[in-house]
């Protein structure tokens, strides 16, 4: 299974030139413990840490990278705050394409480790990923680097990259034939994290092709969840407004800090269209997220992760959603891309060293 069960809703290719590593068809699972305790008896979470890289952005570097391949361009520029570049890289690797990634300053280390795993050329930015000019400075340049014979720019973000985020478009594809074949009802409520918002519009988009192809009745509402820290579209939605805004990112929420507006008034129409809105959770309600995703729920997830969950919680408990509801979060990325995270969360355990004697007490 991958992607390319969905062929003919994504960017035409050639059967030789798709390229898989397995992503996609991840599953779906109903919260066991959050969720109830809650009140919300139909929360799920589609894990999107099952893809081959650890997170939902293979769907987008197995559409960018074989549209690459059918149009013979051989090497690849990016940018990424850790997951985007993991995945470019490990599909360029296949496609045997040079993958040159500039990354933001404040990329977790597990996240840089896997692309020169790779193979990749990574360097980081002095302030990008903080600095709302710096930031659009960076693409801009990188825009201006792609447009060189045989090079393409691969941004995870409709703006710049619209074939490869056709493949993150399966997400709503899957979720509505899982929902169909797995569990009863229509789904009422998508949460997804958002830093440019690429997902959260992919979601959306998804979801209203479904609906305009017959195949729905009514596309789910898509809620756009953002660290508060990162305010350039969960607030402008929430408020009304029509377009997103340009921030200083404060937030330390890994993959989530994108302080430019990238596909931020498309998202903002997008979701107000399924009639979403936007939900701003902070750093602390994201790592205390993460953590009890791990120990009740058994998922193991990077912040950005946990993002969704956040907000659905939030969002029950300010009334914004019926507690019959039927929600899905995303979980985009897996624990082991944030090695400082997950350090965090573990700060409070040991793991001592025992002797036969010592261990025969701690367990009688």
């Amino acid at each position: 299974m991958s992607i390319w069960k969905w062929a003919d809703w994504l960017s035409p290719a050639s059967p030789e030139s798709r390229l898989t590593l397995g992503e996609g068809n991840t599953a779906v699972v109903r919260s066991r413990r959050i969720g109830p305790d809650a009140g919300l008896a139909n929360l799920h979470f589609k894990l999107e840490t099952g893809n081959p890289t650890g997170s939902y952005k293979d769907r987008f570097a197995a559409a960018a990278v074989t549209d690459m391949i059918s149009r013979g361009i051989h090497r690849c520029i990016a940018t990424s705050s850790g997951n985007t570049g993991s995945a470019l890289a490990a599909y360029c690797a296949v496609a045997r394409i040079p993958c040159h990634i500039a990354v933001v300053e404040t990329a977790p280390q597990g996240k840089l480790s896997q692309m020169l795993a790779y193979g990749a050329d990574i360097f980081k930015v002095k302030d990008f990923g903080i600095d709302p000019g710096v930031t659009t400075d960076t693409f801009e340049l990188l825009c201006r680097l792609g447009e060189q014979p045989k090079y393409a720019l691969q941004i995870s973000a409709f703006k710049h990259s619209p074939i490869g985020m056709t493949g993150v478009q399966t997400i709503s594809y899957e979720l509505a034939e899982q929902f169909a074949n797995q569990f009863s009802g229509p789904i009422d409520h998508v949460f997804c994290p958002a830093g440019g918002g690429g997902l959260t519009l992919a979601v959306a988009r998804g979801f209203a092709l479904l609906v305009e192809k017959g195949k729905l009745p009514r596309s789910p509402r898509i809620e756009c969840v953002q660290p508060d820290g990162n305010n350039t579209m969960a607030g402008p939605l929430r408020r009304g407004d029509v377009q997103g805004q340009s921030v200083q990112c404060t937030s330390g929420i890994s993959g989530l800090q994108v302080p430019s507006i990238i596909d931020a008034d498309e998202v903002v129409s997008a979701c107000r269209a399924s009639e979403g809105t936007g939900h701003l959770v902070s750093d602390e309600q994201v790592w205390t997220m993460q953590r009890r995703l791990a120990r009740e729920e058994g998922i193991f997830c990077e912040p950005a992760g946990a993002v969704a969950l956040a907000g659905a919680l939030q969002a029950a408990k300010q009334g914004d959603i019926q507690r019959d509801a039927t929600i899905v979060c995303l979980v985009t990325g897996s624990g082991f891309k944030d090695d400082t995270s997950i350090a965090a969360m573990i700060q409070d355990r040991v793991c001592p060293v025992l002797d036969l004697a010592d261990i025969e007490r701690r367990l009688a």
